[in-house]
């Protein structure tokens, strides 16, 4: 499971993949990338998104501005690429977890990635965080692409329980869930300027919908009487 962007959004350590070999030119355009992303994250969090020019990212990152549009089409990009690759990290870590497991067991633990890298590296995601929050524009572009998790914590949901994401109520609404639990361990993780635990909050989170998730059982969804 790829952690890199968030390894990135951490202490701005070395990238961790387990993707295929790839070649060397691909290997340079993913440090230039990662160095691109690192130097924007850290501009970003400290000054604010409109107080960053993509002149500065590029000078911090040690390349052209001309370079800087090869990778990403805007400020913006960065951020959206980087909670592009959030979700990437989510979804493998579903897909990874044992197939009996229940699942509010391998949801929690399919959020729990990225939270625990926030709760690992403190301050410096902590603003991070705090600026795609806080920011309209970006946090925006966050929910648009939590629409895209939850299709795709939806589909390997059905995979896993051999339900039929087209007619079943249970992926859809367990994904939601979950990415609730997640969203709002992330606001109270910011609003308590990073004292509260992200995995306790995790942990509580999940307490709370695991009996929706897990009981009476998926399959019971459909079909159920209204009013009990």
């Amino acid at each position: 499971m790829s952690c890199r962007a968030w390894c990135v959004v951490g202490v701005y350590a070395a990238p961790v993949s387990t993707r295929p070999e790839t070649t060397l030119a691909q290997r340079k355009r993913q440090l230039v990338s990662d160095e691109l992303t690192e130097a924007a994250l850290q501009l970003l969090a400290l000054k604010g998104f409109d107080g960053v020019t993509i002149d500065e990212i590029a000078t911090t990152a040690g390349v052209s501005k001309r370079t800087f549009f090869r990778y990403f089409a805007s400020k913006e990009d960065v951020v959206v690429r980087f909670l592009a690759d959030m979700g990437t990290d989510i979804h493998a870590e579903l897909a990874a977890r044992p197939a009996a497991e229940p699942p509010s067991v391998a949801l929690r633990h399919a959020v729990s990635v990225p939270l625990a890298t926030c709760g690992d590296h403190g301050e410096r995601a902590l603003r991070v965080v705090r600026l795609i929050l806080r920011t309209p524009a970006l946090l925006a572009r966050f929910l648009e692409r939590q629409a895209q998790w939850r299709d795709d914590l939806a589909a390997e949901l059905a995979r896993r329980l051999d339900l039929d994401p087209a007619t079943d109520l249970y992926p859809r609404l367990a994904a939601a869930m979950a990415l609730n639990a997640f969203d709002t361990v992330l606001q109270r993780w910011t609003d308590s300027d990073g004292a509260d635990d992200p995995a306790e909050l995790t942990g509580r989170a999940f307490a709370v919908i695991a009996p929706a998730l897990d009981a009476p059982g998926p399959a019971a969804v459909e079909g159920a009487p209204v009013g009990g």
